[in-house]
């Protein structure tokens, strides 16, 4: 069995599981990304570089289409000019590319990822008021279901990692969707001995209590300037604690260059009001070894999001046992039942926040069975061990509707 992994990134969702297949089912297993091309784990990586793109010539409104179409023929090419390529099943993410024009090179069954419909109402394009969305950008949004519309209708079926994020399809192709979490190796994200608080280059003195906040960039859509609001408070209240965030200085996912005039949407939270940064740790990305021994000593993580894709840092966090108090939205409520496996609170309130991260604080211990039950929650729901069953599961659905060429079965 040869499958076809394709990613704009490696390992990205598929990193794992093509190891797995390569190492434990003898399967060959090909990894096509804009990365670094080599071999390793048992997966052959290959690289496509992508030609043209986007430009301000083009409307404002087809410009991610542009990057789309562009990017899937130059993955074409990539594979067309490798006649050794010949898989028995392609799996790969729809929000880089579109694997539509792959059904002029192979007769197989394809398995496509959807992360994420866009919505103009009642989603994150209007979940917050004090930072609206322009004309331009809803109009853009319905423009940029283009693509995944395409592959809803190219793909044999298709996957999405939560309940929330597949009602957002549409109800007419949600039938091919099912829900399947990507999987967290529990083996690596786990609770570790505490033994010398040390993260980062630094060390944590005993005594020193821990809040951490985690994403990909420091922005309105993860609740930045909330959580900034909320430390402040909780810097009123006590001496000793310390806000650890992790992340780069980059706006991923908001229209927040809109609102800051030039500032980074941190450089522009900060000069919003008086922060004691003496108070702050900001680490910049971590490694991932690095990031779990955060999570393992911190006394409280903070998670805060505007309904969008669910991060994997908060599951992460959940399965290294941390004590997460998280924003009570879409899809946070999936994975966090209040009072049992971590706290929900209002992502508009940084006073209740604050409230609570000091109730937290003060009791650390009261709190730890919040965190146990979320490693438990991985474990029996979000780990590898259960993903891996279902996504095997999901091939030989895809490979039974559109029979593998060779007969061969998964």
């Amino acid at each position: 069995m040869h499958i076809l992994f394709i990613h704009q990134n490696y390992p990205a969702q598929f990193g794992l599981i093509a190891a797995y297949l390569a190492q434990t089912r003898g399967f060959r297993c090909t990894f096509l990304s804009e990365d670094t091309p080599g071999f390793a784990d048992g997966v052959d990586r290959i690289r496509y570089a992508m030609s043209g793109g986007a430009t301000a010539h083009n409307h404002f409104c087809t410009r991610t289409f542009e990057n789309v179409v562009c990017r899937s023929v130059s993955a074409y090419e990539a594979l067309k000019a490798r006649p050794d390529i010949r898989p028995d099943l392609i799996v790969a993410h729809a929000g880089f590319l579109s694997t539509v024009y792959l059904r002029e090179l192979y007769d197989c069954p394809i398995v496509n990822y959807f992360e994420y419909f866009y919505h103009t109402h009642n989603s994150d394009m209007d979940f917050r008021p004090d930072f609206p969305t322009n004309e331009q950008n809803r109009l853009r949004a319905r423009t940029r279901n283009a693509h995944l519309l395409l592959d809803l209708s190219n793909c044999d079926v298709g996957y999405s990692p939560t309940l929330w994020q597949t009602s957002l399809f549409p109800a007419e192709f949600r039938p091919k969707i099912r829900t399947i979490f990507d999987g967290v190796d529990t083996s690596f994200w786990r609770p570790m001995p505490h033994g010398q608080r040390r993260v980062a280059g630094c060390d944590f003195p005993e005594g020193l209590r821990i809040v951490t906040y985690v994403s990909r960039g420091m922005e309105s859509l993860r609740g930045f300037d909330q959580f900034m609001k909320a430390a402040k408070i909780l810097c009123q209240l006590r001496r000793d604690v310390l806000f650890v965030v992790v992340g780069n200085d980059r706006i991923c996912y908001s229209a927040d260059a809109e609102f800051t005039g030039g500032k980074t949407f941190k450089e522009w939270v900060l000069a919003q009001d008086q922060y004691d940064l003496s108070r702050f740790l900001f680490t910049g990305l971590l490694p991932p070894n690095e990031l779990a021994k955060l999570f393992s000593i911190t006394d409280l993580h903070v998670y805060l999001t505007a309904p969008f894709v669910l991060s994997w840092s908060l599951m992460n966090a959940l399965a290294c046992g941390a004590t997460v108090l998280a924003s009570d939205t879409a899809p946070v409520r999936e994975m966090i039942v209040d009072g049992e496996n971590g706290l929900l609170v209002d992502f508009f309130n940084p006073e209740k926040i604050a409230h609570q991260a000091g109730e937290i604080l003060d009791r650390p211990q009261e709190y730890k069975h919040l965190g146990l039950a979320g490693v438990r929650l991985i474990g029996a729901n979000y780990s590898l061990d259960q993903a891996l069953p279902r996504m095997l599961l999901l091939y030989e659905e895809a490979i039974a509707i559109r029979p593998v060429r060779i007969g061969s079965v998964v």
